[in-house]
């Protein structure tokens, strides 16, 4: 049997050294399962190309991940100062607004009450402006006593302030004063949009009564959203004003958006990171708030250890590399990558490889051998 299996040996072997080779190696000689030995015309066909660890500067990329944010000033919630019924409205979510726009009618017995006020006021003040000012002058001349000019002098300010409170109250109402007259005394009043912008909450429906709490609508000008990032506090000394970066969403990996680091948080959370928030460069009317994405930002550039991507190998879900034993002989060993930029793979220093020699260009080839050979 012994004898059978040297023939059968020597005679695969004369066939492997005479046949032309392809990228597959073919039956190989193997020490152990991690180990490959290849002879002379094996090696010249599968072109090893033999290289050690380089120092190199590399940048390193953090991946982190947040959502689309609004900052305060874009955001307006609206409400009626007075309060009133709903009397109309054709807000819905998601609907565009314009800034000056119309966007709900609120009708009271009280925006009645205070033009009625306002008018009453204004046309009383005539009468009393000329009052005090008659008593005024039969005060100088002594023909009336000082108590009559006080109380005409008190009436006249007492309804300057009347007025001038209930203007102030029919502005906060959304009344213009200056076309008020007794021909168009109005019932109801016209909310008006502050913002360029889309509804993003409508809380109230036709009839019903809201106070001056309540918020009726909310608004989002979008043009100025930011993305808010959660960075750990180990990564926060990598990040500065100004740096960029690339984010994008789940839905669409390939769309990437630049964004700009605009603030850094300066309190950690229970759970150690702190919130970092980030300029979208280009406005798009696909970010909508509330939207997870995920980052990558490119910190600043350091020395590390790095081979050619060709050296790296992945196998069942892990990364090797084959080391050099002697002239023909190869041991595939698992590492840990760090990083990879423009075709340098960075991997995690390890004491028994860092001096020696890597397979840097042939490296599948032999990763074919030794799978052949397991499977023999």
């Amino acid at each position: 049997m012994k004898k059978i299996l040297f023939i059968l040996f020597i005679t695969t072997f004369n066939f492997a050294c005479k046949s032309k080779l392809t990228t597959e190696v073919v039956a190989p000689i193997a020490t152990d399962e991690n180990t490959v030995t290849l002879d002379t015309a094996q090696m010249k066909s599968a072109e090893i190309t033999t290289g050690t660890l380089e120092e190199k500067e590399i940048s390193s990329v953090l991946k982190v991940n947040g959502k689309i944010d609004v900052p305060p000033q874009n955001m307006v919630s609206i409400s009626v100062p007075l309060g009133g019924y709903l009397k109309a409205t054709k807000l819905l979510p998601g609907m565009h607004v314009s800034k000056g726009e119309i966007i709900a009618v609120i009708e009271d017995q009280q925006y009645i009450q205070l033009q009625q006020d306002y008018l009453m006021a204004k046309a009383k003040i005539s009468f009393l402006a000329n009052e005090y000012n008659r008593q005024r002058e039969l005060n100088k001349n002594q023909a009336s006593s000082d108590k009559v000019y006080q109380q005409s002098e008190a009436d006249y300010k007492a309804q300057s302030v009347m007025i001038s409170a209930t203007k102030e109250k029919l502005q906060l109402a959304g009344i213009n004063v200056d076309r008020l007259s007794e021909n168009n005394i109005s019932k109801s009043i016209n909310v008006y949009s502050p913002i360029n912008g889309y509804v993003s909450k409508v809380n109230v429906n036709i009839g019903k009564y809201v106070s001056p709490i309540d918020v009726l609508f909310e608004l989002i000008n979008p043009t100025d959203i930011h993305l808010a990032l959660k960075v750990f506090e180990k990564d926060v000394d990598k990040l500065f004003i100004g740096q960029k970066l690339i984010a994008y969403n789940n839905n669409q990996p390939d769309k990437k958006h630049p964004c700009e680091v605009l603030l850094i948080g300066k309190d950690l959370s229970a759970n150690g990171n702190t919130d970092v928030h980030c300029h979208f460069e280009d406005y798009d009317k696909s970010l909508i708030p509330g939207t997870y994405m995920n980052a990558e930002i490119v910190v600043r550039s350091n020395k590390a250890n790095v081979l050619p991507e060709d050296a790296i190998v992945h196998f069942e879900n892990k990364d090797y590399v084959f080391v050099k034993i002697t002239d023909k002989q190869f041991k595939m060993t698992a590492i840990n990558i760090v990083n990879e930029e423009n075709g340098l793979i960075e991997i995690k220093s390890v004491e028994n490889i860092s001096n020696k020699t890597f397979v840097v260009k042939g490296a599948y080839t032999l990763l074919m051998a030794l799978k052949n050979k397991s499977e023999e």
